[in-house]
Parts: C-alpha cells; structure tokens; sequence
C-alpha cells in the first residue's frame, strides 16, 4: 500500500471528551474504492447532527457532486489513528443482524422475557456539572432517598422486574447473543416478524464470556469465536447460567420500523457501518479501514454509525456484516489487525466537537 508520511504528528481535540488518539498525517491507498457508493451514503451520514456537526458545508456540498472521486480526494483528509502508547495497530471485529424465534405470549416454549427499558430504570446525564463527563452516564434506580445500581443479570433472574415485555423468545442463550448484536429480528410463531433494537442498558460494565471460558480453560484462546461459544454452551447447559451470568450488563430493548440501526438512528449498511469507541472516534465520522474479512483483504471507507460496550479503544472498530447465517459465520470468526484513518476535512473547523 502507497503511504506518504508526514513529518508533523498532530493531537485531534475532542471536545468533552477525556482521552483523544494521537492523529499522524498519513496518505492510505483509496484508489480501488467505489466513490460513487460512498457519496450515496455520506449523504445519508450527513442526515444525523453529529455528521453536520463534523462536515458542516461538506454535507450541503455533496448534494451537488459530478465527480464522486473527486469530491473525496479534493475534500477530506485521511489521518492514521494512533493510540496513545503510539500503536498504529488495533482490532477489527465483526456483528451482524441476530435472528430468534418469539412469542407474544408467554409459554412452556417461549418463557425467556425480552424487555422494554425498566419503568424504575434512572439515567444521569453527568454533562451538566461535569462537562468532561460528556460521553458518560449513571445508570440506577431509587432505593429509599439514594441511587443504587441496577439489577445485574442474575439478579434480573431472580426476580421480576418493573418492565414491559416485547415478546418472549424460546432460548436464552439467542437472547444473550442478541444483547451482544444489540438489534435483530424475532419471527413470531404467528409467522409474522418483528424489528428490535437497543433501547437502553443497566448500567454494568460488559464482560466478555468468551474471556470467562478461556480463562477457565474451557476454550483455547485461538478457537473462540461465536460458533465454539455457542458450542460450548449447547454442550454444557448445567454451566449456561453460571457462564452467562458473569456478563453483569444486560440490554434492554424496543421496536423498530426499520432493520439493524446503529447509535446515530440509521439503518446499518453491511461491511460500510462500524461500531467505535465514541470517547476516541466522534460518531458519524467517515473512516478508512485496512483490515482482513473472511480471510481476504479489506480496504474501504466506512462509516462510524454504532457502539458497543465491548468496544473499547482508539484503533478498535466492529464491523456491521448484515444477517443471516453467513453474516453470523463472518462476524463470529472475524478477529483481524487494524489500520484505521480518520478522513477529516481539509480546512480546519469543528471536527469532533
């Protein structure tokens, strides 16, 4: 790959936020990209306030392009990320649109709960007294005259909670993957289908069950993945609480018009949607990744649309595959180094803020 290195290195300034990646000026190789693709959906990244906030009057800009290519290299600034112990390289990921059979009615089959946001749940937004507190918030509930966390996932289990139920689902095993997707589609046994997506979460920090079963030297680090998570759980299912259970965090859900919808509101495109780090990378930033997918190289530009709470770091991206089995097979296999370029524009503004 063609790079050009430039002897400045420069601090990208996040506003509110309290870590920023270091930014060196780099040139990727955007040559084999599908410009006009990617001004299709630049103008659809541009229709949420974080994309305007970043372009400003490069969103009204590519309303009126002749030359998609040209728009691109005339316009925008590629920036490689660099962490702050100086890496250049990360981790790609991938997730995709989870499918599980469901009921609105509760039964013998279909008995696992698939909640709407808990009537009792509590949210504070930090930013008001904090102003570098921007990007977090306290998740509780009110217990007496003080906030106490919420119900962790076992907890939940063990009692009922002050939530509205979407519809039951028939193994909660799909329900926790569709937690980690963070959106699907449940096909009711009255054969019609519904959309669902994060509405909220309680507030725990996300632990990886993957890491759980490595750790207890269930699964060799270099064979997990999705499909031997799955495995191992169908395998064992005395342990599915126990292994289940040490990811505290739990989602909550709501319906949705319209498929997998990332963090900005938009419906997510396969392989040009990724989730990021928003304390690193601004949502609605335009990125190019150099990576490998299903064992093939992978340059293109993609779109910073979605987060995860697994998802942490400067160079760190998890890329949206679609749906269906292959999509699960793709995401669940994909662990691959990172290469990742802010395309900033070219004159100075408000990028980030």
């Amino acid at each position: 790959m063609k790079i050009y290195l430039y002897i400045s290195i420069v601090l990208l300034l996040f506003a509110g936020c309290t870590k920023s990646p270091k930014i060196v000026e780099i040139q990727p190789d955007l040559e084999t990209e599908n410009y006009q693709e990617v001004l299709s959906l630049f103008q659809k990244n541009c229709e949420t306030k974080k994309a305007k906030k970043i372009y400003a009057d490069l969103c009204e800009k590519s309303l009126y392009v002749d030359d998609a290519k040209k728009f691109f290299t005339q316009n925008f600034k590629p920036s490689l990320v660099v962490s702050k112990d100086g890496d250049t390289e990360g981790l790609l990921t991938g997730y995709y649109e989870a499918s599980i059979k469901g009921s609105y009615k509760r039964s013998d089959i279909y008995k696992y709960p698939i909640y709407k946001t808990p009537n009792d749940l509590i949210v504070v937004d930090l930013s008001k007294i904090y102003p570098e507190l921007k990007s977090y918030r306290l998740r509780g509930r009110i217990k007496g005259n003080k906030l106490i966390p919420y119900s962790s996932r076992e907890e939940v289990k063990k009692k009922e909670i002050d939530a509205d139920v979407i519809c039951y689902t028939d193994s909660k095993v799909d329900r926790f993957f569709l937690e980690v997707q963070g959106s699907g589609i449940v096909e009711l046994d009255d054969n019609t289908s519904i959309y669902i997506g994060y509405a909220n979460q309680n507030g725990h920090k996300y632990r990886s069950v993957g890491r759980y079963l490595v750790k207890h030297n269930e699964i060799p680090l270099k064979d997990i993945s999705l499909q031997s998570i799955k495995k191992w759980l169908k395998e064992n299912p005395d342990r599915v609480d126990e292994v289940l259970n040490y990811n505290d965090s739990m989602v909550f859900f709501q319906k949705r018009s319209q498929g997998a919808t990332g963090a900005l509101g938009l419906e997510l495109t396969p392989k040009r949607s990724v989730a990021v780090d928003p304390k690193y990378i601004p949502l609605g930033s335009m990125l190019f990744i150099d990576s490998k997918v299903d064992g093939k190289s992978f340059k293109k530009i993609v779109f910073a649309q979605d987060t995860g709470g697994a998802i942490k770091g400067a160079i760190r991206a998890d890329l949206f595959v679609g749906s269906g089995d292959e999509a699960m097979r793709i995401a669940g296999e994909l662990k691959s180094k990172l290469s990742m370029w802010i395309l900033k524009p070219k004159e100075e503004g408000t990028y980030g803020k």
